[in-house]
């Protein structure tokens, strides 16, 4: 029976677009998710927003504001009546009326107090995300979080620039979903199921239906093998024998009574798929780092299931695999008669699921060493997001099969701390002055701005250009700010005035579409940390609305 949501809906059917991209795991660890959101500003709704309608667990709001004017006209969330009225409450409200599946709350309490008096309220969540906070409590709210393993998301509107900041320890990615990626095919070193099945058939005695319905993969097959006869077993590498056997695949086709080639598809497929097909069989550079990394050498009790699932399959490309990975168990669609496709395509999947089991019993051989005599009781229910947690036992078949065939596209990211980067002995100052010496300016300029404005707050209690009045004078106590933080950076290059003025003309204002752009980025960020698929940033990301450019940079 399909899953229905309170308003009756088949969740299938309401969320079927996203679905597509992450699937029923991936929904059901939106589901599950807790989002904090500290302040309720424009960006802040509009995160929130793209974040309630795919359906996330609950959200808590943490807002000690109340509604102002300003607030009115740049943020969708209030209204004009709530002035004066809490402003987290008033954005909850709100916001929750978009899904009436997600739950919302809120705390009219400022986060500095939270962080000082409640250490185990921000535990609960998910992931924090953080907007237009200053800077002394971001770095206490980061250092907690950083501790509590919980990743932060620092968001912040800013005139015409927008900046997104992720900040998390370690975050384990299962699937990344790649833009590209070839097929495991393994032509290289074929399944011997594979050649088994291909060489039971034979292409000569074929009639013209059947030959001409043959999967283009054992067309490939065949050959191949004729080359390799004909060139001491070896595989063409090179170009010019790569055309040597597309043209070989091409002279197969079969003819008509007068000579002339009929047309088959399946033979035009081949050809097109040499050069993917015949891609080697390796275990890429991303994975063999993890191999080596010492989570992966070293488990522990407390090691975290992906980890200990990274283990199993080193150990098993080490033995059983003879240098593979687990296959992946899938084939592209071709052309086909339906019985030879079923047949072609449960080779792939049995072989995969020979390669699963073998795993599976490595990690239990894993679990047992570390400890746990009944490693996969009682964990059926599959959520992508349970191996991030150090619990052996959240470890199951489904997980192992999952991680197996998409054991290709492993990624871990680690940033660096916030504490780090505001340390001018290990923040990435060097990679900074790089991008400042670029003479037609580089919107890493803005990352330094930003912080020369919270220097200035810092100092003045306001932001640059916030008072009309002042604008002048902010002009210059700015460039001080500034100049005082490229000499504690010791960075000698110079930022143009164009830029010091424009920073104190935005006055800190909060531009509803610059907060609409950054709040879609942000969440689209905030979901691929929930359900740990596809690749997040890593880890600043800054964008430049005056020339609708932006950049990315680990900072």
């Amino acid at each position: 029976m399909a899953a229905v949501t309170k308003s009756g809906l088949d969740k299938n059917n309401k969320y079927d677009r996203q679905l597509r991209l992450w699937g029923d795991h991936g929904q059901s660890a939106l589901e599950s998710a807790r989002v904090c959101l500290i302040n309720a500003t424009a960006t802040g709704t509009e995160i929130l927003k793209n974040l309630i309608l795919p359906g996330i667990g609950s959200f808590t709001i943490v807002d000690e504001h109340k509604v102002q004017g300003e607030d009115v006209g740049n943020n969708f969330f209030l209204s004009k009546e709530s002035i004066g009225s809490s402003r987290a409450r008033t954005a909850t409200e709100l916001l929750s009326e978009l899904n009436e599946d997600v739950s919302g709350d809120f705390i009219e309490e400022s986060p500095s107090n939270l962080i000082e008096n409640n250490l185990d309220f921000f535990a609960s969540f998910t992931i924090v995300i953080a907007t237009n906070m200053h800077e002394k409590s971001l770095l206490l709210l980061g250092e907690l979080l950083w501790n509590l393993h919980v990743p932060l998301l620092i968001c912040r509107c800013y005139g015409f620039i927008g900046y997104i900041r992720l900040v998390v320890k370690e975050h384990n990615v299962i699937e990344s979903h790649p833009d590209s990626t070839h097929e495991d095919l393994r032509l290289d070193r074929p399944i011997p199921a594979f050649v088994t099945l291909c060489d039971s058939l034979d292409m000569s005695s074929m009639n013209k239906k059947d030959h001409s319905h043959t999967p283009w993969l054992i067309v490939l097959y065949k050959y191949l093998q004729q080359w390799k006869d004909s060139h001491g077993g070896q595989l063409p590498k090179i170009y010019k024998e790569k055309s040597q056997l597309k043209e070989l695949i091409r002279n197969g086709v079969l003819k008509n009574k007068d000579g002339v080639p009929e047309d088959e598809e399946n033979f035009d497929e081949a050809v097109r798929n040499v050069n993917t097909a015949l891609h080697p069989t390796s275990v890429p550079s991303d994975v063999q780092k993890l191999f080596q990394d010492p989570l992966c050498l070293n488990l522990t009790s407390e090691s975290r299931p992906f980890w200990i699932l990274t283990r199993a399959v080193k150990d098993f490309v080490e033995h059983e695999g003879q240098g593979a990975l687990p296959v992946r168990g899938t084939i592209p669609d071709m052309t086909s008669d339906s019985e030879r496709y079923i047949r072609l395509q449960s080779v792939y999947r049995d072989q995969a699921a020979r390669d699963i089991a073998a795993v599976t019993r490595r990690v239990h051989t894993l679990l047992q060493e570390l400890g746990q005599d009944e490693p996969l009781l009682g964990c059926n229910q599959f959520k992508t997001s349970s191996l991030l947690h150090s619990n052996p036992c959240s470890i199951s078949e489904k997980d192992i099969k999952t991680f197996c065939r998409n054991s290709a596209f492993l990624r871990v990211i680690r940033c660096r701390s916030l504490k780090e980067e505001y340390n001018p002995e290990t923040a990435n100052l060097t990679l900074i002055g790089q991008h400042l010496e670029d003479e037609d300016g580089d919107d890493v300029v803005f990352y330094t701005l930003l912080r020369s404005v919270d220097k200035f707050y810092e100092k003045y209690n306001h932001y640059p250009g916030y008072y009309t009045q002042q604008v002048e004078s902010d002009i210059t106590e700015l460039k001080a700010c500034l100049s005082k933080l490229l000499q504690d950076w010791s960075i000698s290059s110079t930022v143009k005035d164009d830029y010091i003025h424009e920073m104190c003309r935005y006055g800190a204002s909060e531009l509803h579409t610059i907060s609409a752009y950054i709040g879609g980025v942000a969440a689209q960020e905030a979901i691929k940390m929930v359900t740990s698929q596809f690749l997040p940033i890593n880890n600043t990301y800054i964008y430049n609305a005056m020339k609708q450019s932006s950049t990315t940079l680990d900072l």
